[in-house]
This record gives structure tokens, sequence and C-alpha cells, in this order.
């Protein structure tokens, strides 16, 4: 189908097409994890996206705020996706701050290699087996 026929598209679809995921399967995990809300509402994969809607998009430490302007089910290179959506001023400010508190804070590294009681901490941490 041609972006300019679509008059709505699966909203895992158009996450996918946005660039928002990788893949079809990371932004249905997401939709399911309600880390994806529509006009407000948490939904569900196969809930129909159109042009004006908002979104909230968490995406790991990353939360998004836009408005669909265009819709596409198939997806293209980087310059395209991001004619597909409006991220609000607000949301941009916020992204902005919060890497920039990242940065500051930094990564901290242990000050030496983990011994075996710490390993085996961590590994039943994760929930990994020895």
């Amino acid at each position: 189908m041609e972006a300019a026929a679509l008059s709505q598209v699966r909203i895992d679809l158009w996450l996918w097409a946005a660039r928002f995921f990788k893949t079809r399967a990371l932004a249905k995990q997401a939709i399911s994890g309600g880390r994806i809300e529509l006009n407000g509402q948490s939904v569900k994969p196969a809930k129909l996206v159109r042009v004006d809607d908002q979104l909230r998009i968490n995406v790991g430490e990353t939360r998004f705020e836009v408005t669909v302007l265009a819709l596409s089910d198939k997806r293209g290179p980087a310059p395209v996706a991001r004619t597909l959506y409006a991220e609000s001023e607000q949301s941009i400010a916020a992204r902005e701050a919060s890497a920039q508190a990242r940065r500051l804070i930094g990564r901290v590294a242990p000050p030496t290699r983990p011994e075996g009681r710490d390993r085996r901490a961590l590994r039943a941490l994760k929930g990994e087996r020895d």
C-alpha cells in the first residue's frame, strides 16, 4: 500500500515503520508491556493509528510524546521515517534533560573484578543457573 492511500495502520506496524523499534516483535512487546499509550490509553498491538493521534512511547529510559503526521506500513530510510511524526517541544526538552543527567552521573565501575561469591550472587539475581 502507498503511504498516501492509508487512512489507518496497526500501531505495531507504524512504530516499526517510524523506526522507534528495530523489529515488529519488539514493538509488540513494548505495546503488550504497557510502554505505549495512544491518546492517553494503553492499547493492544492491533489497535489502528490515524493521523493526528497522540502517542506516548517509552523506549528504555527514553520517553517520546509524538503526534502522528503520516501513516506508513513500510519501513523506509530514517529521514523518511522522521516525517511520519512530530515530537512535542516538552518531550524534546525532557529527553535532553534526562540525557544530560545521565551524562553527569556517568557509569560507575566496580573497583575490582567480582570474585566467585559476587559472581554467584549476580547470577542468582539474574535468575541464571550455575
